[in-house]
C-alpha cells in the first residue's frame, strides 16, 4: 500500500469485502439508482441541471441535487457555475467519473438486456414458493 493510500485510509486495507473499507461507500454512491442514470446521461457530454432532470425520468429535483453533490464530492462530476443572468450551472464527468460511468453503464445495459430472464426467474420462484406453501399448509391441517 503506498504512503498516500495508507494516509487516506488510516492504514486500513483497501478491500471491498472488509467491513470498514472506504470502497464500500464509493460503490454505494456510484451504484445508487439515480447515480447510475446520471452518470450514463453525462457520458454524452456536459448537461445543465434541467437537462439532467428531463433525461433521468422520475428523479425529483431534491434527489438529483443530492446525487450530483455526492458525485461531485467523490470527484466524479465537475460542477461549473457561470456568472451570467440567469444563472447557469453545467455538470460534466471528470476522467474518474467517465471511468465509473462506463462501468455502471455496462451493468445497466446488461440489466436491460436480461429483463425477460429475470422476470421469468422471479415468476418461477414465486410459483415454487406458492407450491411449497400449499404443501406446508396442507400438512399442518392434517
Amino acid at each position: 500500500m503506498n504512503l498516500r493510500v495508507k494516509e487516506l485510509t488510516g492504514g486500513l486495507p483497501v478491500d471491498v469485502n472488509s467491513e470498514c473499507c472506504a470502497s464500500r461507500g464509493i460503490l454505494e454512491h456510484v451504484t445508487s439508482r439515480w447515480a447510475v442514470l446520471v452518470l450514463a446521461v453525462l457520458l454524452d457530454g456536459t448537461h445543465r441541471f434541467s437537462e439532467l432532470r428531463r433525461a433521468v425520468g422520475g428523479v425529483s429535483e431534491k434527489m438529483l441535487a443530492q446525487t450530483l453533490q455526492t458525485l461531485e464530492q467523490d470527484g466524479l462530476v465537475l460542477r461549473e457555475a457561470h456568472a451570467v443572468i440567469p444563472p447557469r450551472v453545467d455538470y460534466t464527468l471528470t476522467p474518474l467519473g467517465e471511468e465509473a460511468a462506463r462501468q455502471v453503464w455496462a451493468l445497466a445495459r446488461w440489466a436491460e438486456s436480461r429483463v425477460p430472464e429475470v422476470l421469468a426467474a422471479r415468476a418461477a420462484h414465486a410459483e415454487a414458493k406458492a407450491a411449497t406453501g400449499a404443501k406446508t399448509a396442507g400438512a399442518a391441517a392434517r
